[in-house]
């Protein structure tokens, strides 16, 4: 399998950075998250409960857009929630090579883990309006979808068998 470039979404509280580091070790690529790319305004907005918008959005999706871009050939995990087809777009956009881990699962199973989650600017209260906004991957769309009930090394190797299944000529 050669060096993917993978963009591991869902809504927060799927577990986007505890897989993608999980995911860039077992694929031995380079990993980022996402939140890094955030300017100081989006963390304030965030912090004090205020859903970004799509302007809000723009200057952070290039940002993972030219990460994923300088990371051609050598492949690379990051981290991103892109809920929605249009910020996926941004995304291909930037890279059309990036293909999209989707992270899914129950809303309880979510909120759960948000509960239990210390030192994150994302408030739990978010979760609904994230769970209205996601726009689940189409067809059309390079990707897969991972359940993420079970724990996280069977999460990364069934995220690693789907990627590989995806790959232009397996079999």
């Amino acid at each position: 399998m050669h060096a993917p470039l993978v963009v591991v979404m869902g809504v927060s509280g799927t577990g986007k950075t505890t897989i993608g580091p999980l995911l860039a070790e077992a694929l031995g690529v380079p990993y980022a998250e996402a939140d890094d790319f955030h300017p100081p305004a989006n963390i304030a907005k965030m912090s004090a409960g205020t859903p970004l918008d799509d302007e809000d959005r723009r200057p952070w999706l290039d940002a993972i857009g030219a990460w994923a871009h300088d990371h051609v050939g050598h492949g690379g995990v990051v981290s991103c929630s892109a809920l929605k087809r249009i910020y996926r777009d941004r995304l291909r956009a930037a890279e059309p090579g990036v293909v999209f881990l989707h992270l899914t699962g129950e809303r309880e199973l979510i909120a759960d883990r948000m509960q239990e989650r210390k030192g994150h600017f994302f408030s739990g209260e978010m979760l609904d309006s994230q769970l209205a906004t996601l726009e689940p991957l189409q067809p059309d769309e390079h990707g897969v979808a991972v359940d993420i009930a079970p724990g996280p090394e069977t999460i990364t190797e069934r995220a690693v068998a789907a990627l590989r299944q995806r790959q232009p000529g397996h079999q």
